[in-house]
């Protein structure tokens, strides 16, 4: 198996890899997300505001993950106001429990660390919980949202 970085090239394989992610964890794909997706892959590798990293068996991809930088108004806990989401972490069915997942958040962690960013967060799938607590990230109740009625999923 190998690893690298993904380019912009890699956008149509990486919005393949992430509506995967989210069927398996209990998505309905009941909304075309593709063009949304793409663009949101493309744009975000290109200004490097997202980093995805793949793992291959062969030709085959297995495995993803992706830290996508914010800047958030600076507070007394983060100074420099940026932080990391991590974000499409994906292991084919047949590769989990490999310690893929793991590592490539560890590569995410030493992104973020190069680029100064010391705050991460993450919306855990029950798939993913237990790598992230073994890993060190810790649950709160400040994790909340909400859906805006009659606003388009598609807005331009």
């Amino acid at each position: 198996m190998h690893y690298r970085k993904a380019t912009p090239a890699d956008a149509p394989l990486l919005a393949d890899l992430r509506k995967r992610q989210l069927v398996d964890e209990g998505i309905t794909p009941d909304t075309d997300i593709n063009e949304a997706l793409l663009s949101f892959i493309t744009r975000t590798l290109e200004d490097k505001s997202m980093v995805e990293g793949i793992v291959f068996e062969a030709d085959r991809p297995v495995a993803t993950a992706a830290i996508v930088f914010y800047a958030f108004p600076p507070t007394y806990t983060n100074p420099t106001g940026w932080k990391g989401y991590i974000t499409n972490m994906y292991t084919a069915p047949q590769f989990r429990g490999q310690g893929l997942a793991t590592s490539l958040l560890a590569r995410l962690v030493a992104e973020a660390q190069a680029r100064g960013v010391r705050k991460l967060w993450l919306g855990a799938s029950k798939l993913g919980k237990p790598v992230y607590l073994k890993y060190g990230f810790q649950g709160t109740n400040e994790w909340m949202e909400m859906t805006i009625p009659g606003i388009s999923s598609n807005p331009t």
